[in-house]
């Protein structure tokens, strides 16, 4: 199979196209930049009050962009061109809280009751970072960003409750000042950093080993920046177990058609 040049990647619709004829299976970090990228999750109908209900009570990890009526797959504030049932790279089948399957699309497994959560993913303000001069090292190295679960709690809602995840980026301490600055921007893509160094006091023993993501090293002098993350709704399904959930796989993202500074405040 031929595969798509991250190079040719540079709007929402190309990416969202690759992702449809499979020629995009992995993480979407640094494609289309300028552009906001998203969390999905997808579950019944009977389901949706409780998560919206725990979305409204942890912003930071869940600030939602659009949910969609029962059985409709297009994002339609979002990403009104895009069918959430083919335009991400890859998914993730979660039955009782247990991973079952992690398809390419959901053309067999969509249902007519099915409500999708399009949450803002911290992907988006990274295009932020890099023109004000504060490396990240995973769209370096061309890797997926590392993401840690938490001893955090979240606040429970309905049948949902569990550890917050975070994401982490390394930084000099001079580029963490300036990433704080930017990233309270974006609250709408998780906003600014929830903590910075001391993974332990995040219940976090050892960097190197991500729960999800890949890890990347950090260097001396160095602090690792923490954000809230969008994949905390896949930690709450393996707590709560509910009976069927479909998430996006960490890293593969759907790409909206809101514009970065489009959701900055300030």
């Amino acid at each position: 199979m031929v595969r798509t040049s991250h190079s040719q990647l540079d709007t929402p619709q190309a990416v969202r196209e690759a992702a449809r004829a499979g020629t995009l299976t992995g993480q979407t970090s640094g494609l289309a930049p300028g552009y906001a990228q998203a969390n999905l999750v997808v579950l019944p109908r009977e389901l949706a009050p409780d998560f919206l209900l725990f979305c409204q009570r942890n912003p930071k990890p869940c600030p939602l962009l659009d949910v969609t009526e029962p059985g409709d797959p297009v994002p339609r504030r979002a990403a009104p061109q895009a069918d959430l049932r083919t335009d991400l790279p890859a998914y993730r089948v979660w039955k009782d809280g247990q991973l079952i399957a992690e398809p390419g699309h959901l053309m067999s497994l969509w249902r007519d009751d099915f409500v999708a959560f399009v949450i803002g993913c911290s992907f988006t303000f990274e295009g932020a970072l890099l023109r004000a001069g504060v490396p990240v090292r995973h769209i370096h190295r061309g890797c997926n960003v590392p993401m840690y679960r938490t001893n955090i709690a979240c606040e429970p809602a309905g049948v949902f409750h569990g550890p917050l995840v975070v994401s982490m980026r390394p930084m000099r301490p001079a580029d963490a000042i300036r990433a704080i600055q930017i990233t309270s921007r974006y609250p709408a893509v998780h906003g600014a950093p929830v903590h910075l160094g001391f993974p332990e006091n995040l219940g976090i023993t050892d960097l190197s080993r991500p729960d999800f993501g890949d890890p990347v090293p950090i260097e001396p002098g160095e602090i690792p920046v923490f954000w809230a993350c969008g994949v905390t709704p896949q930690s709450v399904v393996m707590a709560a177990r509910p009976p069927l959930v479909i998430t996006h796989s960490p890293g593969c993202m759907l790409l909206t058609d809101l514009r970065d500074e489009e959701l900055a405040t300030g």
